[in-house]
């Protein structure tokens, strides 16, 4: 099967028989974009098609290319991801790219929800209260990144301690601690967040350095990182793969 016949089966697969806006006004470009993302980027390295849409997602509500992000909730949808998991998975993206863009994100799936009769809200998905909330979110923390944490938090300046106090609680506790997706996800996603926002080359290395400590592979990231290419272009894709392999470097 070639690119083309692979992304007339992928793009069907994951939008139905729709066809594309773009194809009445500007049909060499959206050939282009179908062939290179459903014909070549979904079948590079081992990824299924619900992480791939999960990524696809965090990158779409990062950049708010919203129309876009739209669409993907009903191909989410449509691979066998949950209300749930779609939620939690844009939920993520609040503390790295903030509440309004994360709330711009929210209302687009829930138009999508409400088109498909998809009752709102979901189940909750809270597992802290707020007397633990730092306890278990600096547990969290501590999984992922290891002894460094307690090192940053000690090196800390006195007027600047409440940042990591933050982190710590709301970062790991309000949202790692969640339900609905698992710690391996929630860090490949945060991975993907941190890759697309640009100039955040610092923490696309932390959270290099967190996916190799829960159990995510060189390899993996490298699949995962290629997936956001379509959506974030080469610059970031480069900067984010430079990152990798400073963590990870090749034998």
């Amino acid at each position: 099967m070639d690119r083309v016949e692979k992304s007339n089966e992928k793009y069907k697969q994951l939008f139905g028989d729709g066809v594309p806006v773009a194809y009445s006004t500007d049909p060499d470009f959206q050939d282009i974009l179908n062939h290179f993302i459903f014909g070549e980027v979904f079948y590079q390295g081992n990824l299924d098609d619900k992480l791939r849409e999960l990524i696809t997602l965090v990158v779409l509500a990062t950049n708010q290319t919203l129309p876009q992000l739209k669409a993907h909730v009903e191909a989410a949808l449509n691979v066998g991801l949950t209300p749930v998991e779609i939620k939690e998975a844009v939920y993520q993206c609040a503390p790295y790219i903030g509440f309004p863009k994360t709330l711009n994100a929210i209302t687009e799936i829930n138009e999508v929800f409400k088109s498909k009769n998809i009752a709102l809200p979901i189940e909750s998905q809270k597992q802290v209260e707020e007397d633990n909330r730092f306890d278990k979110g600096l547990a969290v923390q501590v999984e992922i990144f290891g002894d460094v944490i307690s090192k940053m938090r000690e090196g800390t300046p006195a007027n600047q301690k409440h940042i990591p106090e933050y982190l710590s609680s709301f970062c790991f506790g309000d949202f790692y601690t969640r339900g609905g997706l698992d710690l391996k996800t929630r860090e490949i996603l945060t991975l993907c967040i941190v890759s697309a926002l640009g100039g955040a080359e610092n923490q696309v290395k932390s959270h290099v350095q967190g996916n190799l400590n829960v159990g995510n592979n060189k390899e993996m990231l490298i699949t995962v990182i290629t997936h956001c290419l379509p959506y974030m272009g080469f610059p970031r894709t480069l900067n984010a793969l430079n990152c990798v392999n400073e963590i990870i470097p090749e034998n």
